[in-house]
Order: C-alpha cells, then sequence, then structure tokens
C-alpha cells in the first residue's frame, strides 16, 4: 500500500507535490485541502503517513497529534512552528521539521531596512515631501524636529536579542556600516559569537548598551513580553526598537507607551501582536513608529525555493534520512522503535 501526505494548506503556485515525490520512486497519494481548525487537520491527516502544513498559523495541537494514527512526520512550511506541539510529536514518535534555512536574507535585509528608516527617519520625511514640506529649502519643521533625530550607523551599537540563522545572517551587514554588534541569547554557544566577532553580553546589558535593539528570538512561553514598560526604560532615550521576529515579545502597550513618553526614540516593526495590527491601535498614531505587515520574509526566490522543500524533506524522511529542520532530535530513538531504522 502507498503512503498517504496530507497538504493542509492552499499557497497560490505550489508544485504538484505528488509528482515530485513520485518522481524520486516513492508511491504517494498527497491529498490536499485548506484545514484551519484542530477537527479539519483531524478530518483529512487521521491516516496520513507525512503532513506539510503551517506551524504558525495551523494548530498542530495535542489533540491533532494524539488522532494522528499512521504519522511520522510533520513538515512545517517557514522558520515559525507557533502552534506546532514538539513536545506532542515527540512522545508519539512523530518528526517535527521546519525550514530553518528560509529568507534569511530576506530578514535580515529588512532588519537592516528597518534600522536604516528609524535612525534616517526616511518614512517620516517621505511623508514631509508628499506634503509639501519641500520648497526651496525643506520645511523648519524637519530642520528642528526631524533632523536633530537623525544618526549615523558608523560607531553606533547593535544588539541583536537572539542570535539564530536570521541575526547571524545580519551580522557581516550592520558590520558593513560600521557597528559594533552585541548579543544575547542563553542557548547558542559562545564559540558560535566568537567566530563571527560579536560580543556576549547578559539582557540587562543589552538592553542599556544599544542603539538599536533588532529582535530575533522565537515566541515561546518564556519569550512572551519578554520586553515590558521595565525593560524598555532601562533602554537609551536615543534608541531605536526594530522587530522581525513576533509581535508578541513585545508588551505592546509597554511599547506605545515607551515611544510616546520617550523612553526611547523610535520603532521599526513587520510584525504585531495580533496579526493583522487593529486600525485602532494606538501605536499607528505615532509618527516615530513603522510597520511593514509581516512582509519580511518575502521575496520570490525566497518563496520559490520554500515550495520546493516539502517534497525534499518528504523524501529524505520516507528514504530513511532524517530531515534537514528537525525539531525534536529526541524522538529518533522512540521514532526508530516505533516506524523502523
Amino acid at each position: 500500500m502507498g503512503l498517504k501526505v496530507a497538504q493542509v494548506f492552499e499557497i497560490p503556485g505550489s508544485p504538484d507535490y505528488q509528482k515530485l515525490i513520485q518522481e524520486a520512486g516513492l508511491d504517494v497519494q498527497v491529498v490536499k485541502r485548506a484545514s484551519m481548525t484542530e477537527d479539519e487537520i483531524i478530518d483529512i491527516a487521521h491516516d496520513a503517513d507525512a503532513i506539510i502544513g503551517v506551524g504558525t498559523f495551523q494548530p498542530f495541537s495535542r489533540k491533532v497529534i494524539e488522532k494522528l494514527k499512521k504519522c511520522r512526520f510533520i513538515q512545517s512550511m517557514g522558520i515559525g512552528y507557533d502552534q506546532l506541539d514538539v513536545a506532542a510529536a515527540t512522545e508519539h514518535g512523530i518528526l517535527a521539521a521546519n525550514i530553518p534555512d528560509y529568507c534569511l536574507e530576506e530578514v535580515s535585509d529588512h532588519a537592516m531596512a528597518l534600522i536604516l528608516a528609524c535612525t534616517r527617519r526616511i518614512v517620516i520625511l517621505n511623508e514631509a515631501v508628499k506634503a509639501g514640506g519641500w520648497k526651496q529649502e525643506p520645511d523648519p519643521d524637519i530642520q528642528k524636529e526631524v533632523w536633530p533625530k537623525m544618526t549615523r550607523l558608523k560607531g553606533q551599537t547593535l544588539g541583536l536579542l537572539g542570535f539564530g540563522r536570521i541575526p547571524r545572517t545580519l551580522v557581516p551587514k550592520a558590520k558593513g556600516f560600521g557597528m559594533r554588534i552585541i548579543a544575547y541569547d542563553p542557548y547558542i554557544p559562545e564559540s558560535m559569537f566568537k567566530e563571527l566577532g560579536v560580543e556576549q553580553v547578559d539582557l540587562d546589558q543589552l538592553l542599556k548598551e544599544s542603539d538599536v535593539l533588532s529582535l530575533h528570538s522565537a515566541f515561546t512561553s518564556e519569550t512572551e513580553h519578554m520586553l515590558g514598560l521595565e525593560e524598555l526604560k532601562k533602554m537609551k532615550p536615543t534608541a531605536h526598537l526594530v522587530n522581525t521576529a513576533r509581535g508578541g515579545v513585545v508588551d505592546g502597550k509597554a511599547l506605545y507607551t515607551a515611544l510616546k513618553e520617550g523612553f526611547i526614540a523610535g520603532a521599526g516593526a513587520d510584525v504585531s501582536e495580533p496579526e493583522p495590527i487593529s486600525q485602532d491601535d494606538p501605536l499607528l498614531t505615532l509618527d516615530n513608529f513603522i510597520i511593514t505587515a509581516h512582509s519580511a520574509h518575502f521575496s520570490p526566490t525566497a518563496f520559490g525555493e520554500l515550495l520546493m522543500r516539502p517534497a525534499r524533506e518528504i523524501i529524505r524522511v520516507f528514504k530513511g534520512e532524517w530531515p534537514v529542520g528537525l525539531l525534536n532530535p529526541d524522538v529518533k530513538e522512540k521514532y526508530n522503535q516505533k516506524w523502523g531504522k
């Protein structure tokens, strides 16, 4: 009997995974249906050998995983896996994987763009010109209110909260602007910091010394609202906050207060809590807050690469190899006992 793969999302332009996997010599049937609730996922995937889904948006909860009687592999599209219960997958001998090398260049580019937009006040200057604020000389309000808040990047300190693949990709880009770089991540070995010439610091030092603080941590129970008003008050009043990670890492109300009261100078975000951001969110009334609609990950090149990965990873697993983005390496022994090597 052939293998069943449940594709529980619809993305325009996604390839024919069944054809791709069959071309690798595997007898596979791919069943495709957009499924956004626990019961919908269970309905299509309860008898599947593997699942392709989006662990950021779809609830791969313990309830779902306990109903997967044949599943040996869940492949999450993209880096995020906020709603994928990795512990439950491990308990049931199921491999769980993301795509950890997706959009590294795009997100690090976007973080750098937000850093520049904040420190060079790009958005407010653009809006001022479009409103007629540049005739012979820039409007006096621009010279009085905007220019004094613009900074050069050379010699500034970039702090990285999280030191995974994306911030490590950002490091040489920021160094190209002459920035000193410090980082906090208790889960990354000291050797990695030294290899990239980045100073390893604790969270308190990171907050106090950063001229720009760029967030790159995963969203977990440990990092939820990791930055509240108390933490933001430790930052320099001239500092900027950039968030291309997850909106929930920052307390939105605290961020509004910090920006409104001048505890920090500005913020640029690609993410919010919740998403999409509510149109009555007071952050949207501030001229020192920029947001870009969760777009940092995208380029046609990255998206094309992303769409090919599920088929490659399923082929890898069904041919007896471990997936590239395995999230639960502790599952290997149980997996081998349950499914065979």
